[in-house]
């Protein structure tokens, strides 16, 4: 992530899981925003925070703080971001692309997502290790990925708020 920090752009937004901070590179991207480099929660493990030098800019996020609120009012399924490019390794991408294909509204297991990915059984904690490193809360959605007895495990935002999204999904595509 050092290499977006150089010229790190940021805003925040509200949400129902508090105020959610979003950094991305200065650039304008082809999307009309900014590349997202990382989205954090309040209270997250590894969480981004802002640093000296970066430069508040609300208008660089108007299209991704947007899907938030759609998102989050039930109203947005898919999200339709730019990425910041050269974060992660080449496992941990190859992860986190995984992760933006899960369908909204519903949830996979470690274990069925190292599968897919022809991962060994032997490197289901690697796979776990990539999924906590996800610096796109929310929008990769690593919230839907849970345990193989179907309980809730392993969230950087907190298993509260892992809760609360795949409740907020649920609603949305029950239509309640």
């Amino acid at each position: 992530m050092s290499k977006v920090m150089t010229k790190a752009v940021y805003t925040t937004v509200e949400s129902p899981l508090g105020e959610l901070l979003l950094v991305g590179e200065g650039s304008p991207t082809a999307k009309g925003g900014t590349a997202l480099a990382s989205l954090s929660l309040p209270g997250q493990k590894g969480g981004v925070a802002v640093r000296d030098g970066w430069v508040r800019d609300d208008e660089a996020f108007a299209v991704i703080a947007g899907q938030l609120r759609a998102y989050f009012a039930g109203t947005l399924t898919d999200f339709d971001v730019e990425y910041a490019s050269g974060v992660g390794t080449d496992f941990q991408r190859r992860v986190w692309q995984a992760l933006d294909s899960l369908p909204y509204g519903t949830t996979t297991s470690y274990g069925k997502l190292a599968e897919r990915l022809g991962i060994p059984r032997a490197a289901v904690r690697a796979l776990g290790t990539a999924i906590g490193r996800n610096p796109l809360l929310v929008v990769r959605p690593c919230h839907r990925v849970i345990a193989a007895d179907g309980s809730l495990a392993g969230y950087a935002g907190g298993l509260e708020a892992k809760r609360r999204l795949l409740d907020l999904e649920s609603r949305s595509r029950s239509g309640n």
